[in-house]
């Protein structure tokens, strides 16, 4: 796994043991197994962003913090330059840029996300609150509880996040859209 997965594996570790949780404890707040937590703890496989948010708002900490490291400071603005933002490679089909990841308690978490084509079944995933995707560039399967929807640049989805959902590109081009997770 790269090196930026295991980073973020250390700080998840670091955090759940300042807490002095049990990775039993950690799973059932994030509604994940113990063994879930202890393979995303190890560096070995992907973190899933929704469970990054998940132990963002139950461990009162940034998501943003989990991802870079840093601590945000600004509370009345912040820039974040064209291919700037704090950005987080899941996978080679997904990477993340975070729109936000230098203001403080932030009230939504804006990500510019690139979905590279691929051949690979949809990854389903779930997280608390609610997000808004906008299509940016390319065409975009869009799958939420076993509905799939066709996102055209322009177009955007609304969704409760709790369902289970995921998307792929589509027409063998990258996809860029604006997720906005609340």
């Amino acid at each position: 796994m790269n090196e930026q997965i295991k980073q973020i594996a250390n700080r998840l570790k670091g955090l759940r043991e300042s807490l002095e949780l049990s990775q039993e404890e950690m799973a059932e707040r994030c509604r994940k197994t113990s063994n879930e937590v202890d393979l995303y703890e190890s560096g070995m496989i992907d973190i899933p962003l929704s469970f990054l948010f998940d132990v963002a708002q139950n461990f009162n900490i940034e998501t943003s913090t989990l991802i870079s490291g840093d601590e945000p400071r600004m509370n009345s603005y912040f820039v974040t330059r064209k291919g700037k933002g704090v950005s987080i490679e899941r996978t080679k089909a997904y990477k993340y840029q975070s729109l936000a990841s230098g203001f403080k308690n932030p009230k939504v978490e804006p990500y510019e996300v690139c979905v590279e084509p691929n051949d690979a079944p949809i990854s389903m995933n779930m997280h608390t609150g609610q997000e808004l995707d906008l299509v940016l560039e390319g065409k975009l399967q869009f799958r939420i509880n076993e509905k799939d929807l066709i996102l055209e640049e322009g177009d955007c989805v609304y969704f409760d996040s709790s369902f289970p959902h995921g998307m792929k590109a589509l027409g063998g081009k990258k996809v860029r859209f604006l997720a906005v997770v609340v």
